[in-house]
């Protein structure tokens, strides 16, 4: 599918991908999966995910037909181009992260970056991003709020960073969100437990938008004084708010 006549470029569309295994008509507009279902290329984390979506979404045409090329961790210039030259040609693609929205705590975002260097339009298409809902059920500041992605794994350097980040809600009033690598997640709740103020308030949000989700907000005495039930192996977010 190529974009108007009145650009010889193509357009690179940001392509939402479900959070879990739900019909997309729960996390997608009609116009949009309609858009999605015609495009003819397609960069994405990884292909086999990427399949699955796009059938999900009842794709149309043959999958294994389909022009799907993943995005290296560690593309350079020439890779960007190359996976870029259906756009720069005349013809539309999508790009795609393995759940949420594409350039966000993604690779992608490098991509993006490359085609707004080489003119190409970009276009974000709607769908779910966990880190903003879980911002907007978190009952958390949503004025002033940072993303910091993963914390340091070492111990000793993620409890100092946990430290920082709390202080600077308490000093700023913003909300801080980060999230873990999911068989790590109990060992972070675990971390944030002992070392937040009891005033402190966390969120605890995992497998948004799927019959198992988990949104709870409660200050770190209350969840100290009533334990959560372990998160495990769940795509999971963590909020907090320092007692301003």
């Amino acid at each position: 599918m190529s974009s108007t006549a009145l650009n010889a470029k193509g357009t690179l569309h940001l392509v939402p991908v479900s959070l879990g295994e739900t019909p997309w008509q729960r996390f997608m507009p009609a116009d949009v999966q309609q858009q999605v279902t015609q495009l003819a290329h397609f960069v994405v984390e990884n292909a086999r995910a990427a399949r699955a979506h796009l059938k999900q979404l009842d794709f149309p045409g043959v999958l294994r037909d389909t022009d799907i090329q993943e995005l290296p961790a560690d593309a350079g210039t020439e890779a960007l181009d190359a996976l870029l030259a259906p756009a720069l040609r005349g013809e539309d693609i999508g790009l795609m992260s393995d759940a949420g929205c594409p350039a966000v705590a993604d690779p992608g975002a490098r991509l993006v970056a490359r085609a707004h260097a080489l003119g190409i339009r970009v276009a974000p298409m709607v769908g779910p991003s966990s880190i903003l809902l879980g911002l907007m059920g978190s009952g958390l500041n949503g004025q002033s709020f940072a993303f910091h992605g993963y914390l340091p794994v070492a111990e000793t350097q993620r409890d100092e960073q946990i430290r920082l980040l709390e202080q600077e809600s308490r000093r700023l009033g913003r909300t801080q969100i980060f999230i873990e690598t999911p068989y790590r997640n109990d060992r972070m709740l675990e971390a944030l437990l002992r070392l937040c103020a009891p005033g402190t308030r966390l969120c605890i949000a995992a497998d948004l938008t799927t019959p198992s989700e988990t949104l709870i907000t409660r200050s770190i005495g209350d969840w100290r004084r009533n334990p959560p039930s372990p998160i495990g192996k769940r795509p999971a977010l963590f909020l907090l708010l320092g007692e301003h």
